[in-house]
C-alpha cells in the first residue's frame, strides 16, 4: 500500500506517494484504489485526460459537488490549491504540489478547494472525478489573486480565455463560493 498523507496545509487534502515496480522491461505502478481512501464515501463516474504544453496554466476551478484525483502520466505539473470552505480549519490556506517523473504522487482535491495546475514541461494529467461533467459545477477565481498569491513560479503562463476571464476571490458573490 502507498504511503497517504493528509496535507499539513489544506485539511482533507490527500496525498499519495506511490510505489513503482521495476525491472529491465520497465514499470508498473498502482496509481489508484478506492480502497486508499475509506474515509471517503465517493464512486469515480468518470475519468479525464489533460494534455498542456510546458507554462500553460489551468485554473483555478472549484466545485460544490466533485471531488478530483490526479495523477500525472507524463511530464511534471506544479499542483495549486487554495481551501475556499469558510468552515475549514485552514480556511485560506495555500499549498503547491510538484507532481510527475520525480516525484509520483496522487492528489485527492476535496470539494471546496480551488485547483489548477502549470505545466513545468509537456505533461498529460489524468484526473478521476465522483461526478459526471457539468459546467454549472465549475467556477473560477484568478490564478494570481493576490489575496489567495499561490506561489505558481510562473509571471506569464499561457491561459485560456475563460481562464484569464476568472474574477478576483473578493469579486465572487457569497452564492458562489463554497459554504
Amino acid at each position: 500500500m502507498p504511503q497517504i498523507q493528509e496535507s499539513s496545509l489544506i485539511k482533507d487534502v490527500l496525498i499519495v506517494t506511490l510505489k513503482p515496480f521495476a525491472d529491465e522491461r520497465g514499470r508498473f505502478m498502482e496509481t489508484f484504489r478506492k480502497e486508499w481512501f475509506p474515509q471517503r464515501s465517493w464512486e469515480i463516474v468518470q475519468t479525464n485526460r489533460s494534455d498542456s504544453k510546458a507554462g500553460v496554466l489551468r485554473g483555478l476551478h472549484y466545485h460544490f459537488k466533485q471531488v478530483d484525483y490526479w495523477y500525472v502520466v507524463n511530464g511534471r505539473i506544479r499542483a495549486g490549491l487554495c481551501d475556499l470552505r469558510p468552515g475549514s480549519p485552514t480556511y485560506m490556506a495555500v499549498q503547491t504540489v510538484e507532481m510527475g517523473e520525480e516525484n509520483q504522487v496522487g492528489l485527492f482535491i476535496p470539494v471546496g478547494v480551488a485547483h489548477g495546475f502549470v505545466a513545468l514541461t509537456d505533461a498529460t494529467l489524468t484526473y478521476l472525478v465522483d461526478n459526471y461533467y457539468d459546467g454549472a459545477d465549475e467556477y473560477g477565481v484568478a490564478w494570481n489573486d493576490p489575496d489567495i498569491a499561490l506561489p505558481w513560479g510562473v509571471d506569464a503562463p499561457v491561459l485560456s480565455a475563460r481562464d484569464a476571464a476568472n474574477p478576483r476571490l473578493r469579486d465572487i458573490p457569497p452564492e458562489k463560493l463554497p459554504r
